[in-house]
């Protein structure tokens, strides 16, 4: 039997990890990494998992190099902290492996820090390891022949998880991507050709998180409809979930824009309850947009990518979004551009960020093969491209520029208003229909909102640190009250409160620096 330990490293404050915000929401992370609890379910019985989360819990390096075998996981934006993690365990004598999606890209760079190194998908070298390292036989890299059947992969161990300490959990349905975007990592980790689990494992990872008394769950798949006809079925099977026990869950996805073209998909979700959308929007100038090969988002079957996002909003969808500035085809223009597209969007929600090239992507050997690439690892513009029509300054403040812009409080809040006061726009109309055939049930769904909403709105007054904040604050929930009334809209929108902080404090930060060392938010 061994002891082993895999720990996920924290994360540096970001646009997804709300990390100002979570003391308002009383929570220490937003969200547990899915590779944590999975390896501990693919670990055999025989052996003891710890699983260590440094968002929601001390590490404490004396303690995990005494474990036999101690596993780093962690994406591109942690590799730092993984770097520094890995060197402290070698420096105590620890034996470690590392995994992950940043050293399935670059497999070099952690160099001679760890023992193991696992590149790509884990379900079959996972348990191959332990086997080797049982026999004395392990070896110093492993990778898999061919991607992971999705059938066979087990329910996560999500009560080795601290679970009260996140916002909300995440839930795998499917892997890959048929799609060809030239910056993306995701489809040479997991494939173009999308892999899906059964309805069986869906609905026993459900009842999993149920049991742990998750109430928010992001369904955390890259693109959720990669194979429509395929996620439409086990679509159907939540729905029957949902309605069989009083819909106890709320979803939110990623998904891509052709996602507006297909009704009964759209139709399905709400029924699911998924309530928001995570889609890569990228840019409104349609020449990066061809440059890039997000080709799914230039065609204009269903008109043009407003008319889309619009289509998708009057579902009950609200869509959150990626954009990224500094393409080939961007000159100076593209900031005001992304602003004005994201308010005539009415998106609220939109992780900007300057383009990067990931190794192993098409960009990457792109820009490789011109001498357009920094490699240091550490560029002080928040970028390794060097952009063609403007320069690495001029797109790093215009960058910082056009997010003190989006999100400034008032146009924030406009944006806000423009959708959720809105009568034509309804998330979780299937959820209010079945409380309304359920009484018992709106009315406990009912208090649970007016209590969650008036301890969001209490810990604003008490705790955000600026009088003027908090006046904007005060008077747009005081808004809402006239046009909706349900206390749900109340909870939502003190949400919104919530995270805009975040993003104000953030910007913040970014604009007072020197230099501009931070990219995405």
């Amino acid at each position: 039997m061994a002891e082993i330990v895999i720990i996920n490293p924290r994360f540096e404050a970001s646009f997804w990890g709300l990390e100002h915000a979570l003391p308002l929401l009383g929570k220490k992370a937003n969200l547990p990494v899915a590779s944590l609890p999975l390896l501990a379910a693919l670990t055999p019985q025989e052996h003891r998992v710890t699983l260590v989360d440094e968002n929601v819990e001390r590490l404490d390096l004396d303690r995990v190099a005494r474990a036999d075998i101690v596993g780093v996981t962690g994406m591109s934006v942690q590799r730092f902290r993984m770097k520094e993690i890995l060197e402290e365990l070698k420096q105590r004598g620890a034996f470690t492996v590392v995994g992950g999606p940043w050293v399935s890209v670059d497999e070099h760079y952690f160099g001679d820090s760890a023992d193991v190194i696992f590149i790509g998908e884990a379900e079959e070298t996972w348990p191959q390891f332990l086997r080797d390292w049982h026999d004395g036989t392990h070896r110093r890299r492993y990778e898999q022949a061919n991607h992971s059947d999705m059938t066979k992969v087990p329910c996560p161990r999500y009560d080795l998880l601290r679970i009260r300490n996140y916002m909300f959990a995440g839930l795998q349905f499917t892997r890959g991507c048929p799609f060809q975007c030239e910056f993306c990592d995701i489809i040479v980790i997991f494939g173009r050709r999308p892999r899906l689990k059964t309805a069986a494992q869906i609905v026993t990872e459900l009842e999993s998180l149920r049991r742990q008394g998750m109430r928010m769950v992001f369904i955390v798949d890259d693109n959720l409809i990669g194979n429509k006809k395929a996620v439409k079925d086990l679509l159907r099977h939540v729905v029957d979930w949902q309605r069989e026990l009083g819909y106890p869950m709320t979803f939110f996805t990623q998904a891509t824009l052709d996602l507006a073209e297909d009704e009964e998909l759209l139709r399905l979700m709400g029924e699911a309850n998924i309530q928001c959308v995570f889609i890569g929007i990228e840019t409104p100038n349609q020449e990066s947009l061809r440059e890039t090969k997000k080709l799914q988002n230039v065609h204009t079957r269903g008109g043009t990518m407003l008319d889309k996002i619009h289509r998708i909003q009057r579902f009950g969808l609200e869509v959150w979004c990626g954009m990224i500035l500094g393409f080939d085809h961007d000159d100076a223009s593209i900031f005001d551009a992304q602003v004005e597209f994201l308010t005539k969007a009415r998106i609220i929600h939109a992780m900007m960020g300057m383009l990067v090239a990931i190794p192993k992507t098409p960009l990457y050997a792109r820009l490789a093969a011109v001498g357009r690439l920094d490699e240091t690892n550490s560029s002080e513009f928040g970028t390794n491209v060097v952009p063609l029509q403007m320069s690495r300054e001029e797109l790093s403040a215009g960058y910082v520029r056009a997010l003190a812009e989006l999100y400034d409080a008032e146009a924030y809040f406009d944006r806000v208003d423009s959708i959720f006061l809105d009568p034509q726009f309804n998330p979780g109309a299937i959820q209010r229909l079945y409380g309304r055939r359920h009484p018992w049930v709106r009315f406990k769904s009912h208090l649970r909102n007016v209590a969650l909403g008036a301890v969001l709105k209490r810990r604003i007054m008490r705790l955000v640190d600026e009088g003027e904040l908090r006046e904007i604050y005060r008077r747009r929930l005081a808004n809402l009250r006239r046009f909706r009334r349900d206390p749900n809209f109340t909870f939502i929108y003190a949400l919104k409160c919530v995270t805009h902080y975040h993003y104000h404090k953030m910007v913040r930060q970014m604009t007072q620096e020197d230099r501009v060392v931070v990219n995405s938010l």
